[in-house]
């Protein structure tokens, strides 16, 4: 799914106004002003990739502000990884102040305020996702928010480089294949973290987890097969079962558990689809790896807090059964655009 903005078609002198909605829109509640007489054309174009919303921002000179008071307003769950492309940025969250060029990028947290100033003509691309999509503790958010990463070296490195690639090839995924690329740029935040405050890493971290992500993507590829075991994956990248789990315990998971979380996560989806109801529970189960009918029941249940059956009725009734975990924004009711206090909200 895309979407773009561009003012270049809107009246100058309505520009302005144009624009402050449609940040809004694509992000959450922000306080934007312009720091240019004329307004230049302005562009969004967003993709959605899996959990990802991926938007390349292309402007003139602006400041951007999230108060406390349109925290208030909503979106405060959201967090926002901005790749900065041309022009600079300084962004000041959580009492910390950091500035991008050209290959730098920054985190911020929608749940508290935080400014953002481009003082030139700018462009970037910005990865928006909600907070519990990626596995990292309030606690580490609250270090990474406005924090300069050494780009140069290390992970940091490494996630610049995937989300580079990621940003130039958003809008030529098949959603399949997107979903599967933007879970491995949010899995690499957590070893970011780790790294950030000094938790130890595996001996040469780039090739881990260089590894690790292709290791994911073959079991994302691979979800359907029943017989998908530590042991046929390692053999398949010619690792050792042991070292196949140093990866994941390195993320603080195990190979097993990622694995039903994906398959999870899959039905789920599928299970909201309207197409879905040309098929029984089971048959989504199946179609994921599931072999017992009950077992997928039950972890369903535990995962999520409703059974299979209770999710596909919520979700076609557009009623949403509390309380519900939801990892990822599109198993939420969309809210329909509208005018508050706090400006616009979707």
């Amino acid at each position: 799914m895309s979407a773009s903005v561009n003012t270049a078609e809107v009246p100058t002198t309505d520009r302005a106004e144009h624009w402050r909605e449609a940040v809004s829109r694509t992000f959450v509640p922000l306080d934007v002003s312009l720091l240019e007489a004329v307004p230049a054309p302005a562009t969004i174009t967003s993709h959605r990739l899996g959990a990802l919303e991926v938007s390349l921002v292309q402007a003139g000179p602006q400041r951007v502000e999230r108060s406390a008071g349109l925290v208030a307003c909503g979106g405060d769950e959201h967090l926002t990884l901005t790749l900065q492309h041309r022009g600079t940025a300084r962004l000041a969250q959580d009492g910390r102040r950091v500035e991008l060029g050209p290959g730098d990028f920054a985190l911020c947290d929608a749940g508290r305020p935080f400014v953002m100033e481009l003082p030139e003509p700018f462009a970037f691309t910005a990865f928006h996702w909600p907070r519990p999509a990626v596995g990292v503790s309030e606690e580490d958010l609250q270090l990474l928010t406005a924090t300069a990463f050494d780009t140069a070296t290390g992970t940091g490195r490494l996630v610049a480089a995937y989300l580079e690639s990621l940003s130039r090839s958003a809008g030529s995924l098949e959603p399949r294949q997107a979903s599967r690329l933007a879970t491995t740029a949010l899995d690499l935040l957590v070893p970011l973290a780790h790294e950030h405050r000094g938790r130890p890493v595996p001996e040469a971290p780039e090739a881990a987890l260089a590894t690790l992500a292709r290791v994911k993507d073959h079991i994302l590829r691979n979800l359907g097969d029943p017989g998908l075991s530590p042991e046929r994956i390692a053999a398949a990248h010619h690792l050792s079962v042991r070292y196949l789990h140093k990866l994941f315990r390195f993320e603080g998971e195990t190979v097993t558990r990622w694995i039903q979380h994906q398959r999870l996560d899959m039905c789920r989806r599928d299970l909201a689809r309207p197409t879905a109801g040309r098929g029984t529970v089971a048959a989504v189960a199946a179609r994921w790896g599931f072999v017992s009918a009950s077992h997928f029941s039950r972890a369903f249940r535990a995962a999520y807090g409703v059974s299979p059956r209770e999710w596909r009725a919520a979700t076609r009734s557009g009623f949403m059964p509390g309380p519900v975990h939801l990892p990822f924004p599109d198993a939420r009711p969309k809210r329909t655009a509208a005018r508050s206090g706090c400006g616009v909200v979707v």
